[in-house]
């Protein structure tokens, strides 16, 4: 799954350990969500759009080899 997290972060002037902070997981979280290594529950996604006003699916978006 891809995502826009460090987009966001970016635009918001926001590093990893500040978002995690906000939604309550450690900075390696962030780092693993970003990289595409860790899959999200959706309270977490949720928090995070929260956290950018958005919705998860302007952050999220589903790849091919994700319906294998």
């Amino acid at each position: 799954m891809k995502n826009r997290i460090k987009i966001e972060r970016a635009k918001n002037s926001m590093t990893q350990s500040e978002l995690a902070s906000k939604v309550q997981v450690s900075r390696q979280t962030i780092y693993a969500i970003e990289a595409g290594e860790y899959n999200l529950s959706t309270l977490l996604a949720l928090k995070i759009a929260s956290v950018f006003e958005t919705s998860i699916e302007s952050l999220f978006v589903l790849e091919q080899k994700d319906w294998k």
